[in-house]
């Protein structure tokens, strides 16, 4: 029998791959899994340095990521093809949330970005449209010809600018340019052509001054701070000075495991969350820091694979945003706590104390697993 033939379900356009039953009887990509088991390991044991070695928030942080493998499990479980059918009701859902968030949302240190459930629990409607957005466009190319023509990339550009803009009225610009940065991702993807790229960067750099003057004070403070923190050495300078001396004096292997300084002595802000990579620089050197980033690169590398591999454009556009927007987590928490980038309130993916975010991040890779494990079946 030939190798082109290829066998479909019914007008699903996927199918189980009987050649793996037995290995994906959970569908979970058991590569992807063992990164994610690595890398969360890792960070467990840098949130017990960086808590004073108190288990309580270890233990927290451990019942989020038990609850964040269910959740990766469970999305596992379900056909790419219902992500397709349901991309523009979840989305539509997710833009009436942030809606609410404007008329209705609870503020929390100045910020208006919860939606509160009485008497059950309080959530950011933010957090889902890191997934949705590449959803929906991946859903909007799905059927269209590739490369995007620029009608179909005005329509896309709508998508992306109205949750964006919703987002950073919270405010919270840091969400925003991580989901702005996830549809130009899917944009890329989908082989939009460069002229259509430099030109909307040469727009952005001829507006760029014009877009200072609608930052807020405190987002006109993060960029004048980057550019010299030693400006304010006390106030807003101090995080990135206080986070680049923690990672200069670190060197090669670092000052030993629960040895450092600037954290254990207060001198580090949020050292469990946004500047946790500077208590692993301090305590295990530079070779503590490129473990880390070696198992970033093989469980990005792991996903760029499995987006090639996939065998429709929905499948593949999806795989390689939540891939390269995990990417984007890396490059921007690391350039911001060692000082090229504006503080904009990050975590390390994976590895930062926090529920959200991990549940979110392994929601992702859920989908992707669910997109590798669930392909056609080659006879």
């Amino acid at each position: 029998m030939s190798e082109d033939f290829v066998r479909r379900l019914p007008n699903s356009g996927f199918a189980f791959n009987f050649s793996s039953a037995g290995r994906n009887a959970f569908h979970l990509d058991i590569k992807m899994l063992l990164l994610l088991v690595l890398i969360v390991g890792y960070g467990l044991l840098v949130l017990f340095s960086a808590v004073e070695q108190n288990s309580g928030p270890v233990i927290s942080q451990l019942t989020k990521i038990s609850v964040a493998f269910a959740v990766m499990t469970v999305m596992a479980q379900i056909s790419p093809i219902v992500y397709l059918r349901f991309a523009p009701w979840l989305y539509l859902m997710g833009v009436i949330l942030l809606i609410c968030v404007a008329a209705f949302g609870y503020t929390v240190n100045g910020s208006q970005r919860w939606l509160r459930i009485p008497g059950l629990f309080s959530f950011q409607p933010s957090e889902l449209m890191k997934l949705v957005v590449p959803m929906i466009l991946a859903w909007y190319f799905h059927d269209r010809h590739l490369p995007p023509r620029l009608k179909h990339l005005f329509w896309a550009g709508i998508m992306i600018a109205v949750p964006a803009m919703l987002i950073a009225r919270q405010p919270d610009l840091g969400t925003a340019l991580i989901i702005a940065a996830s549809g130009l991702i899917v944009l890329f993807l989908a082989g939009i052509s460069w002229r259509y790229v430099f030109s909307v960067l040469g727009l952005a750099l001829v507006c760029a001054p014009a877009l200072w003057f609608l930052l807020r004070d405190y987002q006109q403070q993060r960029i004048l701070t980057l550019l010299n923190p030693e400006s304010d050495p006390l106030g807003a300078g101090w995080n990135i000075i206080q986070s680049k001396t923690a990672i200069g004096s670190g060197g090669l292997f670092g000052k030993g495991l629960f040895q450092g300084t600037q954290s254990h002595l207060d001198f580090l802000p949020e050292s469990q969350t946004d500047f946790i990579i500077a208590v692993l620089a301090e305590e295990l050197g530079l070779v503590g820091v490129l473990a880390l980033l070696i198992l970033y690169l093989l469980l990005i590398g792991r996903g760029v694979v499995i987006s090639v591999q996939a065998q429709d454009t929905f499948g593949r556009l999806l795989a390689g945003t939540i891939t390269f927007t995990f990417f984007v987590y890396v490059f921007v928490n690391i350039g911001m706590v060692s000082g090229i980038l504006p503080v904009v309130g990050v975590p390390l993916p994976l590895v930062s104390y926090g529920g959200t975010s991990i549940l979110t991040l392994f929601a992702g890779f859920g989908i992707v697993m669910s997109i590798h494990t669930h392909r056609r079946i080659s006879l």
